[in-house]
């Protein structure tokens, strides 16, 4: 019997919202404050399971075909698996710092990052409409910073940077799916390797001699972990399972209401207060994210609404 659509969307929205309250939970609740280490951890989780998967299912099937080689791991791999390891260490990095809610309204900020990588990178072409959707976003992002109670520039500046490795890192990977046409679990098998070796480089210089290892070991916190490293691995399938029984407008959508319920989970678990100007700020954000949305899908529609409402405003400023 086949599984409706909503079951995967349900699915992959309740376990990465768990991910992310998981991880803000462990590095700032739970006084572990050590996101190079956790990402590590993360990422050697993924390369055993990934090499484990390859050999006994048929859920990698870019592994099973070969379709990288020497050459393309170098040359195209190994920068993605630099700028996830970056985005990876500087966003968990800045949960220690900001909310979860204000850190959700700064990734809304991440679509436009992308444009603008995609434009100068050749893989898009932009419009006068597109930056006017652009400032839309700009400006709800920036209310949202103006009303943050406990804003914190190390924070702002570790996610800022997050979303830069970010954006960088899915346009390498839309050249790379159309390139290679590599299904995600498959990428993640070549690219969770590298990025262990990335991440746990920077993790001996800057963080083991302060780590707690007489607490990692520990029996309570051994078991914290594996089901931390569990549900990070399971992300990456409710992903897959999402794209290849819907499609990647469904999985953009499906992130617009799983950042809206981030931010009200953020303020239901951990008590993060988000003042008016915030909720308007977000507010302005989304509606821009959903009009670039609807711009992808019909820009003649989308570009005679902006129009209009532009030249109400001029009209109304006589």
């Amino acid at each position: 019997m086949a599984i409706a659509a909503w079951v995967y969307i349900v699915f992959w929205i309740s376990i990465s919202c768990t991910m992310i309250l998981f991880n803000k939970a462990v590095l700032d609740q739970m006084k572990f404050p050590y996101p190079m280490f956790l990402t590590t951890y993360h990422m050697i989780f993924a390369s055993f399971l990934t090499q484990f998967m390859s050999r006994f299912t048929s859920m990698l099937p870019g592994v099973k075909e070969n379709k990288v080689d020497r050459n393309v791991l170098f040359t195209q791999i190994l920068p993605v698996s630099l700028f996830f390891a970056v985005s990876l260490v500087l966003s968990n990095k800045s949960y220690i710092y900001l909310s979860v809610s204000y850190i959700q309204m700064l990734k809304a900020f991440t679509p436009v990052a992308v444009l603008i990588f995609s434009f100068l990178s050749g893989l898009e072409k932009t419009s006068c409409i597109e930056l006017y959707i652009i400032t839309i976003i700009c400006i709800g992002v920036a209310l949202t910073s103006v009303g943050e109670s406990y804003f914190s520039w190390t924070g702002f500046t570790f996610q800022s940077l997050a979303i830069l490795a970010e954006s960088s890192r899915l346009v390498l990977v839309n050249v790379l799916m159309k390139q290679l046409k590599l299904d995600p679990l498959s990428s993640l098998f070549y690219i969770a390797p590298l990025c262990s070796v990335f991440i746990g480089i920077a993790c001996v210089i800057f963080e083991w001699s302060q780590l707690p290892f007489e607490r990692i070991f520990t029996p309570d916190f051994a078991l914290i972990m594996l089901v931390n490293g569990c549900v990070s691995f399971t992300l990456n399938v409710a992903v897959v399972l999402l794209i290849s029984n819907t499609s990647a407008l469904v999985l953009t959508l499906a992130g617009i209401i799983k950042d809206i319920l981030l931010v009200v989970l953020s303020i239901t678990v951990f008590g993060s207060p988000v003042t008016p100007l915030q909720y308007a700020g977000y507010g302005v954000a989304l509606l821009g994210l959903n009009l670039h949305k609807e711009y992808k899908k019909n820009p003649d529609r989308i570009a005679q609404l902006i129009s209009y409402m532009l030249s109400c405003g001029m009209a109304s400023g006589k």
